[in-house]
C-alpha cells in the first residue's frame, strides 16, 4: 500500500482551511474544489467561462504533479451560482474534459468565495503502470 501524497497549488484558501489541492492515494487522485482565481495576476477573470479555464489550468497542474492527466478524470463536479452561466461553463468543461467522458454533475448553488463564478472538483484514476515483459531464462537446460 502506498502512502498518501499531497499536492498544493499555493492558493490562499488551502492555507485558510488547511486542505490540499489534491490528495493522491494509490492510483486515485482527488482534486479539491477549485475556483478560477488567477494567482499569477491576482485577479478574477470577469466571466464564468474564463474562470472555468483558470480553474481547469490549476486542476491540470495538480493532476500533472500527481502523475495524472485530464484524460484520467473519471468524475467532475461543477458548482455554478448563476444558472445563466451553466451553458458557457459546460462548453469549457466539454472542450477541456470531453475526451475523458467522465461522469459529471453540475449544481447551481452559492459559493463560499466572493467573486467566484464557478468551482470545479475532479477525481482521476491514474493508469496502471506498465510492466516490463518478463525476461526469459536464456540459459538452456541440458537434457538429463
Amino acid at each position: 500500500m502506498s502512502p498518501r501524497r499531497f499536492v498544493s497549488s499555493g492558493s490562499p484558501w488551502e492555507a485558510l482551511a488547511g486542505y490540499s489541492r489534491a490528495v493522491v492515494d494509490g492510483r486515485w487522485v482527488f482534486v479539491s474544489g477549485t475556483v478560477g482565481y488567477d494567482l499569477r495576476t491576482n485577479r478574477w477573470p470577469p466571466k464564468a467561462e474564463a474562470q472555468a479555464e483558470v480553474a481547469l489550468d490549476i486542476i491540470e497542474r495538480a493532476l500533472r504533479e500527481a502523475g495524472a492527466a485530464l484524460l484520467d478524470v473519471v468524475r467532475v463536479r461543477v458548482y455554478v451560482p448563476d444558472r445563466a452561466d451553466v451553458t458557457a461553463v459546460s462548453g469549457v468543461i466539454k472542450q477541456r474534459l470531453g475526451a475523458a467522458r467522465a461522469a459529471n454533475t453540475t449544481i447551481c448553488a452559492p459559493l463560499a468565495v466572493e467573486h467566484a463564478k464557478v468551482e470545479i472538483e475532479v477525481t482521476a484514476l491514474k493508469p496502471r503502470a506498465r510492466r516490463s515483459a518478463p525476461r526469459r531464462n536464456r540459459a538452456r537446460r541440458r537434457p538429463r
